[in-house]
């Protein structure tokens, strides 16, 4: 596989940029033609016998994928052999809705990577295990008791949002609605849509308008990262806090979202007196609206930790490692090179 990553490098230089998603696809295809029979990791579920959802792409994901397509041929030609248009397109999707997105500690993103074994997992908004990664290789285990013959179930999305904004994300990308207890009941949704105690409390074509706005937010800065400054994206994050803050509690997770972006802008720029305000109010809340042992609150503690420790606060510094530890010892595993990394860090301080 480096071989062939380093043809193409060679041969476009500077120019050389294929997506993740192109780049996975190529490896898929160099593998499947140096060993047509099943790997190690394939031993339930072959590439092969994906889901690809092909039947349910409208066509703006099949564009998608046709750029994806040309820009497969244009990096590899000389050094791949191809399947036709169809039988690509089908891999893209497959790939699409099989990849697993490869995070550190603090999930900042690594790369994607397919494990055909553990995509045989359902989905559920209440998980009873986590996938986590150590090298090339993804480790599954049980963040709940499970009984024999009871089905184990990953989550696909991210969990702090409300129902709808779930099943929204599960149907744009995998293409159906989740049941769990969770999907069915709401039972967290008023939680994390906390508004305002007020005297005059804001009316419900208030919160929906200010939900919808919220919503629009988060896309604009998904897109102005890619092209604005930072001292731009910590604007928009200051702006719309402020806007939502008039409807919303710090606790609702749209407030949450767009602090985690601000904490985010503060990491980038070396602000570490603004990342640890914004971390401070983002904790307590992911705390709650998280299932137990969440990547999401071990790395929230993780980071808080760590600027603690920057800002010469030990004894805090101590206290938010040891809360990160204890949830990676049970989701990581506690042999795990991650936790030896953060229990030295806590001996060098």
């Amino acid at each position: 596989m480096h071989k062939l990553e380093c043809a193409s490098m060679c041969t476009f230089g500077q120019n050389w940029s294929p997506s993740e998603t192109v780049r996975l696809t190529a490896r898929i295809l160099a593998k499947q033609r140096t060993h047509p029979e099943r790997t190690h990791s394939e031993k339930l579920l072959a590439v092969k016998e994906f889901e690809s959802h092909i039947d349910k792409l409208d066509n703006e994901k099949r564009e998608l994928i046709q750029n994806d397509i040309a820009a497969l041929h244009h990096f590899y030609s000389k050094h791949l052999e191809y399947p036709d248009n169809a039988a690509l397109v089908v891999l893209f999707a497959q790939v699409n809705c099989n990849g697993f997105t490869i995070e550190d500690e603090e999930l900042s993103h690594l790369g994607s990577a397919i494990f055909p074994d553990v995509a045989l997992m359902n989905h559920s908004c209440c998980p009873n295990v986590i996938v986590t990664y150590k090298g090339t290789l993804a480790e599954v285990r049980a963040v709940k008791e499970i009984e024999p013959g009871e089905e184990i179930f990953s989550s696909y999305i991210d969990l702090l949002y409300p129902t709808e904004d779930r099943n929204d994300r599960l149907r744009d990308s995998y293409f159906f609605n989740c049941d769990c207890r969770e999907c069915i009941t709401k039972e967290k949704d008023k939680e994390k849509l906390e508004i305002c105690k007020l005297n005059d409390p804001p009316s419900a074509e208030t919160v929906q308008d200010m939900i919808k706005y919220a919503r629009n937010v988060i896309e604009e800065f998904r897109r102005a990262k890619h092209y604005k400054s930072p001292g731009e994206l910590l604007e928009i994050c200051e702006l719309s806090l402020d806007k939502m803050g008039a409807v919303f509690e710090d606790s609702n997770v749209y407030m949450l979202h767009m602090m985690y972006q601000a904490m985010g802008v503060c990491l980038y720029v070396q602000d570490w007196e603004g990342a640890l305000r914004y971390g401070q109010k983002i904790i307590r809340p992911y705390s709650k609206h998280y299932p137990s042992y969440s990547l999401n609150v071990a790395s929230m503690w993780l980071k808080l930790g760590r600027l603690y420790m920057a800002l010469n606060n030990r004894t805090a510094g101590v206290k938010a490692l040891k809360r990160a530890i204890a949830i990676m010892e049970v989701a990581h595993g506690k042999d795990h090179p991650y936790i030896s990394e953060i229990k030295k860090e806590l001996e060098d301080h």
